[in-house]
């Protein structure tokens, strides 16, 4: 079956990138939650869960994490006092530039076991699949 396969290509994906960023001692979530941060600095906290497809107390530990770490800086919002707002620290984003060829080395690893072409293929059908 098709998804077993998406499965296990997921799965493998996930391990490699664990792997990778172990050195950094961040996880793929906390990686991925930096990046998000890092492309919309100020973004409230639901918001990045929301683009992750992360739960709110999900996004909560993470965001735990980050801030006892010195990587995430967060804030109560000023348009809404409900939210946070969340901000790279000087620490999270020199992890970020430091991590991100860990991650690079993942998807050359991709491009390598099917093919440069398969592989612009792949990102190519994984870019139609977005929710709408």
């Amino acid at each position: 079956m098709l998804i077993d396969r998406i499965r296990r290509a997921q799965l493998w994906m996930f391990k490699d990138v664990s792997r990778r960023l172990a050195a950094f001692e961040i996880g793929p979530s906390q990686f991925f939650v930096l990046s998000m941060i890092e492309a919309n600095p100020g973004a409230n906290q639901f918001a990045i869960a929301q683009s992750l497809s992360i739960n709110r107390a999900g996004i909560g530990r993470l965001v735990d994490h980050l801030e006892r770490h010195g990587l995430v800086q967060r804030s109560a919002s000023a348009v809404n006092r409900r939210y946070y707002v969340l901000y790279l620290t000087e620490a999270g984003a020199a992890l970020l530039g430091r991590s991100r060829p860990a991650i690079a080395g993942c998807e050359t690893a991709i491009a390598e076991r099917i093919g440069p072409r398969r592989f612009r293929e792949m990102q190519r059908a994984l870019d139609r699949m977005r929710d709408p």
